[in-house]
């Protein structure tokens, strides 16, 4: 689901998004409402298995003691993009550093500047983490960009951003261990048989 503007039913012009973006995260609970390039995406509430890889993924980052002094792991905090004059996203988990409430940005977002990694789980509407995302992220110079590509079973890891792109794409399959950047601020190996079984709904 998207649009590019919410119509005020109390007036002929429309809203600015960011507060057609509010109302529809009011009017949507559990609902991830978000601007990317210009135009309001709604993604629907995660699903057990979403939830139960997004799990699996933090656990290497906490034993690699990354939500510390020095830096946090967190989930679904807000990302100003300078993409567009209201885009933000939330991405399912980021590593940023760890003075980040010192940089805060509009409606409860925060400077990219922050962000060390962010990472996605895929949902219904992948092509929203695999192509929008990827342009947005590479523009904001988010340093990492990993996904979990649940329809596809691969963790792609989306490194050194020039303009709207990443230079450099990796995918690994299950089999593979996926390792990061050590830029993130520690050593971090992703198993990725693991995390994409914990990606796939049960039969």
């Amino acid at each position: 689901m998207s649009a590019a503007t919410v119509e005020n039913p109390h007036g002929d012009e429309p809203d600015p998004l960011l507060t057609s973006a509010n109302r529809l995260s009011q009017m949507l609970p559990g609902y991830r409402v978000e601007i990317i390039g210009g135009a309001i995406t709604v993604a629907p509430p995660r699903d057990g298995p979403h939830a139960d890889a997004l799990t699996s993924l933090m656990i290497p980052f906490l034993a690699a003691g990354l939500h510390g002094d020095e830096s946090k792991v967190l989930q679904g905090i807000g990302l100003w993009l300078p993409g567009g004059p209201e885009d933000y996203t939330i991405p399912d988990l980021a590593v940023v550093d760890a003075d980040y409430d010192d940089h805060r940005a509009e409606n409860a977002t925060y400077d990219p500047g922050v962000f060390r990694l962010v990472l996605e789980v895929t949902s219904s509407n992948y092509q929203n983490d695999l192509r929008h995302k990827v342009a947005a992220y590479a523009y904001a110079k988010i340093p990492v960009y990993v996904i979990l590509d649940r329809r596809h079973g691969r963790v792609r890891v989306l490194t050194e951003p020039v303009g709207g792109t990443y230079d450099r794409h990796e995918a690994y399959a299950p089999g593979q261990q996926a390792v990061l950047p050590v830029s993130i601020g520690a050593e971090v190996t992703l198993d990725v048989a693991e995390l994409v079984k914990a990606s796939q709904s049960r039969p």
